[in-house]
């Protein structure tokens, strides 16, 4: 192939795909033909099923633009952030420089939060602190029909992005984001309390896959020294305020090796544990507790 990147117009789909993956893996990118194949997907708006039986259409005036994707790839950037949009429990997340790329993992707070509830059509009042993309709560919202949500974050950025993915995923009008930091002036009773707070080691971060520490907002990663820094704000300030309902359940997001820690700040700080649960690769994701 000739042209920009080695594409040009006159390429079908069928060969760029081949062309990406080569490129990639020769780059050093794991999962190369995976992010390929997502990339001439999202760039082209298309779905497996027209990849398959249009293999064969030129890519016309997107040539370019894939040049141009794969080579941001090569150089490190995640296909969520080339894309600016990525998918979260069957869902799609618009996402800005402000917010985190939604990940699997993270849909094992989803997971938790509806095992705890026992009454998925009651009108439930949930708050998500540190909202960032919305995710968490679009998710949860379009499973329970009868609740309402709130989510927080410091950057407003994120908050715009929030409220148009609710929008997007038809929970708009059920969910309202404003900016605030961790549980200061909230007030409750919430029904539901849910987070993926920033839980990484302050020191570690440089050390991250440069998809995440060059990528990913610094404010949503940074935990602080130890990374528990957040997670005594938002369980003190829990406790401190009286903002979820008596019996309410708080789940929230960890890492691997976090689980004793935030169980042991929760619990000297008045709340009751209840379940650990774990993502699909069986490590440490989420703990619930209850007010």
């Amino acid at each position: 192939m000739s042209g920009e990147g080695g594409l040009d117009a006159s390429a079908s789909r069928r060969a760029a795909l081949r062309h990406a993956a080569a490129r990639l893996a020769a780059s050093g990118i794991a999962d190369g033909a995976r992010d390929a194949r997502f990339l001439l997907m999202g760039l082209l708006g298309l779905t497996p099923r027209d990849l398959a039986l249009d293999g064969d259409r030129p890519l016309g005036e997107a040539a370019p633009r894939l040049a141009a994707a794969l080579a941001r790839r090569a150089a490190g950037e995640p296909v969520a952030r080339i894309l600016g949009a990525w998918e979260f429990w069957g869902l799609p997340f618009a996402l800005v420089p402000d917010t985190l790329v939604p990940r699997p993992d993270t849909e094992t707070v989803v997971e938790a939060a509806l095992a705890a509830l026992p009454d998925r059509r009651a009108p439930l009042r949930i708050l998500d602190l540190g909202t960032g993309s919305g995710c968490i709560l679009v998710a949860l919202l379009t499973e329970l029909p009868g609740a309402t949500g709130l989510g927080l974050d410091r950057a407003e950025a994120a908050l715009r992005a929030a409220r148009a993915n609710a929008a997007v995923n038809g929970v708009g009008d059920r969910a309202h984001f404003v900016r605030g930091d961790w549980c200061e002036a909230l007030r409750g009773p919430f029904d539901l309390v849910v987070s993926n707070p920033p839980y990484i080691a302050a020191g570690t971060i440089p050390g991250l896959a440069r998809e995440v520490a060059a990528h990913d907002p610094r404010a949503a990663l940074d935990g602080g020294a130890d990374g528990l820094d957040a997670y005594r704000r938002i369980l003190g300030g829990l406790a401190a305020g009286r903002v979820p309902r008596s019996g309410a359940p708080v789940v929230l997001e960890i890492g691997y090796d976090q689980a004793q820690a935030v169980r042991d700040i929760g619990i000297a700080d008045g709340l009751i544990f209840e379940t650990l649960s774990r993502d699909l690769a069986g490590h440490d994701r989420a703990l619930t507790f209850r007010y």
